[in-house]
This record gives structure tokens, C-alpha cells and sequence, in this order.
């Protein structure tokens, strides 16, 4: 059964190499994802505001280039998720290493 940390346990667990190595991989993975998202997701209203005539123009059909680019926009969310689950599953395995490492070893 888990327990609450005390304040000088937090402080000793900010200050484990390997916790502070997982706070890392994680930043590392999620910053880059969450720009690039942000960057697609925002060169939608750009495209259509500085060149509507190239947003407007026909890819197959009547499907526009900015219809397009904003389904698009769906499949890199769901890759970034997808990407995501997987990263999250090291990222499991590592915390609970740590967390199985740090609890007290419990006598019969």
C-alpha cells in the first residue's frame, strides 16, 4: 500500500539521479511533441489568414487544401498519442522501479 511522502522524502526523491532521469525523459519527449502540435494546429488559421487563395485551392475533388491539412491535423494527434502510450509505458516502468526501490521493505 502506498503512502504519503513526508517534506524531507520529497526533497531526498527530487534529488535521485535515477527520478530526476525519468523527470527528463519525460520533459524531453513532451515538450518537442507538444510544439510540433501546437505549430501544426496554429499554421491552419496562419495558412488561411495570410494565403487564402493557396488554403482554398482544390486537392482532389472539392476537398480543399485547408480541409485537408486540418484532417491532417487529426492524424498526427492521434500518432502523437499513439507515440505517447508507448513512451508512457518506460515511463511506468521506470516510476515504479524508483517507487519500489524507495518504499520500506516490509518484515513478516
Amino acid at each position: 500500500m502506498l503512502r504519503h511522502l513526508t517534506a524531507s522524502e520529497w526533497d531526498d526523491l527530487a534529488n535521485d539521479p535515477e527520478f530526476v532521469g525519468l523527470l527528463r525523459a519525460r520533459r524531453a519527449f513532451v515538450l518537442p511533441c507538444t510544439v510540433l502540435f501546437i505549430a501544426l494546429f496554429l499554421a491552419l488559421p496562419l495558412g488561411v489568414a495570410v494565403a487564402p487563395d493557396v488554403m482554398n485551392a482544390p486537392v482532389a475533388g472539392s476537398l480543399t487544401l485547408a480541409y485537408a491539412y486540418g484532417l491532417f491535423l487529426f492524424i498526427v494527434a492521434w500518432a502523437l498519442l499513439a507515440a505517447y502510450m508507448v513512451a508512457a509505458k518506460r515511463f511506468d516502468e521506470r516510476a515504479r522501479a524508483i517507487v519500489a526501490r524507495l518504499q520500506p521493505q516490509s518484515t513478516p
